[in-house]
């Protein structure tokens, strides 16, 4: 029995399902079946249900048992290749990240990249999903940092903060508001508003700032997606409410107008997020340490 085969089975239980599987390992979806019936037979136990014309993972409780303990054995393997690494001094390895889209896809990038520069033998593995989800998968050890905005202390995990983002207003450049260099809240009442699903962090901030001034607006549309929310202002569906980084381009290129919100309030706080009964790997600590250092540099900078 080989490491490889305690992993795909944890991967699968944890993805619930085969494709997905396959995909973390390099393997067919064949090659995992493969290794479960060979995991079975050598430890005598069935460890999945298989319902005939169904697609459902379902673990047996010996199939739990095993899911478990091999978690640990995954733990304690990478905790001795990283103290092999350690006395060499490599970093090698691979994070998996999952973030939300307006934080993985406009600030991370160059993060990543510097990260890629210092320690060329290590990878990220990065995946975009929504803060719900990631939560998740985080918690059931499908991923093991999760870059979220407005994190949560919650118990069973830890959270390192970020540089935090300016949030701003967004329309198109032929709107009233497009040439206000700041804008307060109270102007906002009554606008048309592109907004974000009402499950997502940064709309539930944005509800709760507008109602703090007596605030209230026009929903036109709601979008789980940033690039969504963008091409709807563009179009002249309304304004909306974005972090900033999220928009430069579009400032730079004249597709979009940017204009401030003259209240301190409009920040949206970022962090990382991780298990805390999880020992994490060399790599994961130090892009931590990369992400949480962006943060200190740029307060420093602000000085």
């Amino acid at each position: 029995m080989q490491i490889e085969s305690l992993k795909i089975l944890c991967d699968l239980a944890e993805t619930q399902s085969f494709s997905q599987a396959a995909e973390r390992n390099f393997v067919t979806q064949s090659a995992v079946s493969q290794q479960v019936r060979s995991l079975e037979e050598r430890f005598k136990h069935r460890l999945l249900d298989r319902v005939r014309g169904r697609r459902e993972v379902r673990l047996t409780e010996a199939g739990k048992a095993f899911y478990e303990e091999s978690r640990n054995v995954l733990a304690a393997y990478a905790q001795l290749e990283d103290r092999l690494h350690g006395i060499t001094g490599t970093v090698s390895g691979t994070v998996r990240v999952a973030t939300v889209y307006s934080v993985g896809l406009y600030e991370l990038p160059p993060l990543v990249r510097r990260f890629m520069a210092l320690y060329p033998k290590a990878k990220v593995d990065l995946e975009y999903s929504r803060t719900t989800r990631i939560v998740r998968e985080v918690m059931s050890g499908q991923v093991e940092l999760g870059v979220v905005a407005y994190p949560e202390q919650r118990r069973g995990l830890d959270v390192v903060p970020m540089l935090s983002d300016r949030l701003v207003l967004i329309c198109p450049p032929q709107h009233p508001l497009a040439k206000r260099r700041k804008v307060r809240a109270s102007e906002l009442h009554n606008q048309d508003f592109v907004l974000f699903e009402r499950d997502i962090p940064t709309r539930r901030a944005t509800d709760r700032i507008l109602r703090s001034h007596g605030v209230s607006v026009h929903r036109v549309a709601e979008f789980d997606n940033i690039e969504t929310i963008k091409r709807a202002v563009e179009v002249g569906f309304g304004v909306a409410i974005v972090p900033r980084p999220s928009v430069l381009d579009e400032q730079r290129s004249g597709q979009l107008a940017v204009v401030a919100l003259a209240e301190p309030e409009w920040t949206r706080s970022v962090g990382i997020i991780y298990r805390s009964d999880v020992v994490l790997g060399a790599a994961a600590k130090k892009f931590i340490e990369l992400l949480a250092q962006s943060d200190d540099q740029a307060g420093e900078g602000a000085k």
